[in-house]
């Protein structure tokens, strides 16, 4: 192995940059076939898929010359050791499940880009003056256990072991899954991490947004990850007789969320720093064409990129609603179902990524991601940061979830570079 020195160019050669990354495209396509699923993709946490999937890509991080192990919960780990025995790490990483009926890129091309950036300093023969630690999380999407970022969040010693009481839809708990997996529920903590021994977590993620197709660029600079609330909001009034109650006398539970339901977009789109807010389900009961609804409940997903710029949203939205609610005669409950704080991104870590898009002629327009992911777990033990690869036509969790090669090339490069000159910084 060679100490990277000044000598190393941060440039990689473009031939070996589409060789790399064609592989991890490939790559993709191999695990998507690995699905629960008949005719789609579909892989969660403690499942057989998920077994096959952490057995192949081990293979590849091998095959990267890398040491590879499955820690307490799952996650798939890969490092390229440096010579310094006692170095520090540095954690490049993504995960490996996905949502029903879900794309091949979401979450897997940054697991197996990190790889491809392995691969090329173990092919280069580069000595790092770190430990270069690749991590396939084993659950981000939450999608049997209802509990999202399970992977990531045990890193940040933040498991909470009542999840292991959890029952999927099959009535098996998480603590059985472990089991059955071959995983022992109680050795959960052991997956911690000691934050005295990282450098940082580094992502690179599909968009799963329009932002980057909007402005015809392949990669952006993730400046922070929006915190989230999520609400249950019922209006109760009183059923009644469809063509017997007059309009003014009526208690209608389903106009009023229709006047909510505007208002919360009202609200959302005259915010100033990208605030969103989002009314997916309503159900209204009891939901005949001829009686008046006495109660409508609706959904809320309130995002931001600050956790004052939710708190702001939110308030506004409440008093909106119970001013509705007032002025209707109606009561008004609020359920909150789901709380997850905003995540800024590292400066230094984004200057990091624009630089190296810089050094490889690449526009680097910064964005926030609206989407949860692992670095919002990550963040409270290490810097983190994010580079966003654009999807075209914004799909995501979904069958046409596409990239276009050119741009997983230009990440794999940007990422490449990204290496060299932390490694030059830090010398």
């Amino acid at each position: 192995m060679t100490i990277v020195s000044p000598q190393h160019s941060p440039l990689l050669d473009k031939e070996l940059a589409d060789q790399y990354a064609t592989r991890a495209l490939s790559r993709c396509k191999t695990l998507s076939a690995l699905s629960q699923m008949q005719g789609g993709i579909h892989r969660v946490y403690l499942s057989k898929e998920h077994k096959e999937c952490n057995a192949v890509t081990a293979s590849w991080m091998v095959e990267a010359g890398m040491q590879s192990w499955q820690d307490e919960v799952g996650n798939l780990w890969g490092r390229l050791k440096s010579s310094n025995p006692h170095a520090k790490r540095l954690i490049i990483g993504s995960h490996l499940d996905t949502v029903p009926n879900a794309g091949a890129f979401d979450g897997i091309l940054g697991v197996l880009l990190g790889i491809e950036i392995a691969a090329l300093a173990h092919t280069l023969k580069l000595d790092l003056p770190f430990h270069l630690d690749v991590v396939g999380f084993c659950d981000e999407e939450g999608t049997r256990f209802a509990t999202t970022l399970i992977g990531s969040k045990a890193l940040a010693n933040e498991f909470d072991p009542q999840w292991l009481n959890i029952e999927d839809t099959n009535g098996i708990t998480m603590r059985q899954a472990m089991l059955d997996f071959g995983l022992n529920p109680n050795d959960y903590a052991k997956a911690s991490l000691n934050k005295n021994e990282l450098l940082g977590y580094w992502e690179t993620h599909i968009e799963q947004g329009p932002v980057l197709e909007s402005v015809n660029q392949a990669l952006g600079v993730v400046t922070a990850i929006a915190g989230a609330k999520r609400a249950m909001l019922t209006l109760t009034g009183q059923s009644g007789h469809a063509g017997t109650t007059p309009m003014n006398l009526r208690q209608d539970s389903l106009g009023g969320c229709a006047e909510l339901v505007t208002e919360i977009e009202k609200l959302a789109n005259n915010a100033k720093n990208g605030e969103v807010a989002t009314v997916g389900q309503i159900q209204s009961r009891p939901g005949a064409t001829n009686v008046i609804a006495g109660k409508t409940t609706i959904s809320l997903d309130a995002r931001a990129q600050s956790d004052t710029d939710l708190a702001n949203l939110l308030s506004a939205i409440q008093n909106s609603a119970q001013s509705i609610a007032s002025k209707r005669n109606l009561t008004l409950d609020w359920q909150w179902t789901h709380a997850a704080d905003a995540v800024a991104c590292d400066t230094t870590i984004q200057h990091l990524f624009s630089s190296a898009c810089k050094l490889n002629n690449q526009a680097s327009p910064s964005l926030a991601s609206g989407a949860g992911h692992d670095a919002m777990a990550i963040a409270p033990i290490c810097p983190v940061g994010m580079l966003f690869i654009r999807s075209p036509g914004g799909i995501s969790h979904h069958p046409a979830e596409a990239v276009i090669d050119s741009d997983v090339t230009k990440a794999l490069s940007v990422m490449y570079s990204a290496l060299l000159l932390y490694v030059k910084e830090r010398e």
